[in-house]
């Protein structure tokens, strides 16, 4: 609220009644030293003071809807100020004491001008009354003096008021400029951090989905094949698989509940992290090896850790080959958690395989907790997948003040 309030906003046009009591108060001073002097005679008084009213409501129709205006428009305001001057000047060359007026309209210049357009008509305010003056009355030396002392006086003061009133207009132009790129780029940042966010959360759910769901359903179909080619030669087995089946739809179900609560993953709820690693190695026929000191780590490492065994397991079940084994070293340090995982399949070159989604998926899972992944392979020599996940200093500090 308070940038909308500011914005394209300057402090006169907050406060344009104080201009038009201004205006007000230097118009009735005008006037009553006007029509309170004892020179010149009372009707060239008179015809001054009458020259004066029509400024009030050309004032009140034009001028202070051009002091509001953001910016002026100047072609208005050179109308609007030399309709005034018609009115002023004459009253100003009748009588000395109309000049008070100038006081009203020369910020009025400044206000609704550029400067040299400001400039000129603040000199023709304050030097043509005198001059008029002067010709008209033909004043003594000294009243002359006095006189072009004063115009001169008001001349240099409202040219240095003036730069000061203009400098203000720019500044708050510019300000405003400002305030008015600032929401744009606001608005685009919210925009733009609104649109990675919704780009962020899908690839995190195509991640899980990948490693998850896919994966299940992929063992899903797998087993399917295995039944078919099984009902009829191996009865036992094929009832093996379909309970296996059961098995894996179950867990299925269970990680789309999870991933619609946002929750864990079904390995690790109300478990470790080993005890996780042994179920998936159990399920894939794989060994587990777990080194150093296990504690609990933050859920995010911990997460990685499950899905890049269960992706790299997965990838050696669909490419390793039937005969192909798998061991899964886990590794706890200081200040690094250690997932490896390898086989002795049929291997592949790693150029070949960039095109993949569970690999990439991999390398930005760890990413995204400050780890890295890194696949070695060659054709006929297996391959080996190593994540390494850095551990919170917190964590390590625990861990180095319980190790006896």
């Amino acid at each position: 609220m308070r940038g909308d309030r500011a914005r394209g906003v300057h402090a006169w046009d907050r406060s344009l009644l104080l201009w038009d009591v201004y205006f007000a108060v230097a118009w009735a001073a005008t006037q009553t030293m006007l029509l309170g002097a004892d020179h010149p005679v009372w009707p060239v008084r008179a015809v001054a003071a009458g020259l004066l009213v029509p400024l009030v409501p050309w004032y009140v129709a034009v001028g202070r809807r051009l002091l509001g205006e953001d910016p002026p428009d100047e072609r208005r305001a050179r109308s609007y100020l030399a309709v005034a001057m018609v009115f002023f000047l004459p009253a100003a060359v009748l009588a000395g004491e109309t000049r008070i007026l100038a006081f009203a309209l020369i910020p009025q210049c400044f206000m609704t001008l550029r400067m040299r357009a400001a400039l000129i008509t603040v000199t023709v305010i304050n030097v043509v009354p005198v001059a008029g003056w002067a010709l008209l009355w033909r004043p003594g030396a000294e009243d002359l003096l006095v006189n072009t002392l004063s115009a001169l006086v008001t001349l240099v003061f409202s040219a240095v008021v003036g730069g000061w009133i203009i400098r203000i207009i720019e500044q708050s132009l510019e300000r405003a400029e400002l305030i008015a790129e600032l929401e744009a780029s606001r608005h685009e940042i919210s925009r733009l951090s609104a649109a990675h966010g919704a780009l962020a959360e899908r690839e995190r759910l195509a991640r899980e989905i990948h490693d998850t769901l896919a994966q299940g359903f992929t063992s899903l179909l797998m087993l399917v094949q295995a039944v078919e080619a099984e009902l009829d030669t191996d009865p036992a087995q094929a009832r093996r698989h379909l309970a296996l089946m059961d098995e894996t739809a179950r867990r299925n179900l269970t990680e789309a509940r999870a991933l619609v609560a946002g929750g864990a993953p079904a390995d690790l709820a109300g478990s470790s992290l080993p005890d996780a690693l042994e179920r998936l190695a159990a399920r894939h026929s794989a060994v587990l090896a777990v080194t150093g000191p296990v504690r609990a780590l933050p859920a995010g490492v911990e997460v990685v850790a499950l899905r890049a065994c269960q992706e790299a397991l997965t990838n050696v079940r669909k490419h390793a080959g039937s005969s192909a084994t798998a061991e899964v070293h886990v590794g706890y340090t200081d200040g690094t958690l250690t997932v490896c995982v390898r086989d002795d399949g049929h291997g592949f070159a790693p150029p070949s395989a960039t095109g993949g989604y569970g690999l990439a998926g991999l390398r930005a899972r760890a990413a995204e907790v400050g780890g890295t992944a890194v696949v070695r392979s060659a054709p006929g020599d297996g391959t080996t997948v190593t994540v390494r996940l850095p551990v919170p200093a917190a964590v390590a500090s625990v861990l180095r003040s319980e190790t006896p």
